[in-house]
C-alpha cells in the first residue's frame, strides 16, 4: 500500500470525525438551549418613543411576562422613520426567543409601501392584537377650535394657518392626506409637524404645541377630559368618545367623500421563522404571552390605565393584520394616483 495514500486516508478519517463531533456538539448545545429556555433576560422592542400607547402596553405587561417566563424583561425603544428603524432592528435580532416586538402592525405595510423597507409582511408573526384603534382628530380642550368645520374652513382659506401634529408613515398621516384630498387641499401646503411616537404627538396637542393632531384615540383615554375630539375616523361614534362625530357622519353632513384607513392595531409580534427554526421557544413565548394577557391581576392593572385587554389569539390576530395591511396598501396606491 502506498504510505502517502494511507496517510491521506487517515487524515480524511480524522477530519470527518472532527466535523461529525462538531456538528453533534452544536446540535447538543441547541437542544440544551431549547430545554433550558429561557436562560437569560428577554428584550421587548418598541419601535416608538417612550410614553406612547405601545410603550405603555409593553411596560404594563412586562412584569407578567417575567412572571411566566422566569427571566427579567427589558424594554428597548427604537423609534424613528415611522417605526421602520425599530422593525428593522427587531428582524436583525436572532429568532431564538429572546426578542419580542410590541408594535402598531399597521406601520409595517406603510414601511414597505412608503419607504421601501426591505422586509415583507410575512416576516412578522402576530400573536395578539388587543388594541384595534382608530384615528382621532383632536385639539386641546381650551383650543380656539370648537369644531371640525372650523378647522377645515381655516385650512381651505389658508392651508398654513393650522399646524397639524402627526406621526410620519402612519395610518394617521394617510387619513390626514385622504381628508385633505376630499377638500382639494394639497398636504404639501399644510403645516404638518411630525413626531417620533403617539406619546409626543398627544403631548403636543395637550400642550398647544400644535393646533390639532391626528393620532390613535386609545392613547387619549387617560386624559380625554383635556382634549376636544373633532372627528373620529370610523363608521360610527365610539362609546369612549360619544360626543365626537364619526368621519362618515361628517361626510354626510358636509358633503364630502369620507375615505379613511383603519387605525393602529397594536400588540405582540414574533419572528415568523421561529415556528420552524425554534419551535420550542416559539411555543414557550406564545404560552407566556397568552398567560400574561389573561392574568386577572394584569387585566385589572391594564384596565386601570385604560389599556386594551382583549385576547384574539395568533390565528385571528395574524388574519386581522394581513387584512388591514391590504387595505392600507390599496389606499396608498389611491393616494399616489391622486
Amino acid at each position: 500500500m502506498n504510505p502517502f495514500q494511507s496517510k491521506r486516508g487517515m487524515i480524511k478519517g480524522v477530519v470527518a470525525a472532527c466535523i461529525f463531533s462538531a456538528v453533534s456538539s452544536i446540535a447538543s448545545v441547541s437542544y440544551a438551549q431549547a430545554d433550558n429556555y429561557p436562560s437569560r433576560p428577554i428584550t421587548v422592542v418598541v419601535p416608538f418613543a417612550t410614553g406612547g400607547q405601545n410603550d405603555r402596553m409593553s411596560r404594563a405587561m412586562a412584569p407578567f411576562l417575567q412572571k411566566y417566563l422566569g427571566q427579567p424583561i427589558q424594554i428597548v425603544n427604537k423609534g424613528g422613520a415611522g417605526a421602520q428603524l425599530g422593525h428593522t432592528y427587531f428582524l436583525q435580532q436572532p429568532d431564538d426567543g429572546y426578542t419580542i416586538l410590541q408594535t402598531s402592525v399597521n406601520y409595517i405595510p406603510l414601511n414597505i409601501g412608503l419607504t421601501k423597507a426591505p422586509f415583507k409582511l410575512e416576516d412578522f408573526d402576530v400573536i395578539n392584537l388587543p388594541s384595534n384603534d382608530y384615528t382621532i382628530l383632536a385639539t386641546a380642550s381650551d383650543s380656539k377650535f370648537k369644531s371640525f368645520e372650523e378647522v377645515m374652513n381655516m385650512l381651505k382659506k389658508d392651508p398654513k394657518s393650522v399646524s397639524i401634529g402627526v406621526q410620519p408613515a402612519s395610518a394617521d398621516l394617510m387619513n390626514l392626506t385622504l381628508l385633505l384630498n376630499s377638500f382639494n387641499i394639497d398636504i404639501k401646503n399644510v403645516r404638518v409637524v411630525t413626531f417620533t411616537g403617539g406619546g409626543p404627538a398627544r403631548n403636543a396637542v395637550l400642550g398647544g404645541t400644535v393646533d390639532v393632531g391626528l393620532v390613535g384615540a386609545e392613547g387619549f383615554l387617560p386624559v380625554k377630559e383635556r382634549i376636544r375630539g373633532l372627528a373620529l375616523f370610523d363608521k360610527v361614534r365610539s362609546p369612549d368618545f360619544p360626543n365626537v362625530p364619526s368621519i362618515d357622519e361628517l361626510g354626510k353632513k358636509y358633503k364630502f367623500v369620507a375615505d379613511y384607513v383603519p387605525g393602529s392595531q397594536r400588540g405582540w409580534v414574533l419572528h415568523s421563522t421561529m415556528k420552524t427554526k425554534n419551535p420550542k421557544q416559539y411555543a414557550a413565548l406564545v404560552k407566556a404571552i397568552t398567560q400574561a394577557s389573561k392574568d386577572p391581576e394584569y387585566i385589572k392593572i391594564a384596565k386601570a390605565q385604560s389599556l386594551p385587554v382583549e385576547w384574539y389569539g395568533p390565528q385571528q390576530s395574524q388574519k386581522n393584520y394581513l387584512n388591514a395591511s391590504s387595505v392600507l396598501l390599496i389606499n396608498l396606491d389611491t393616494i399616489r394616483a391622486k
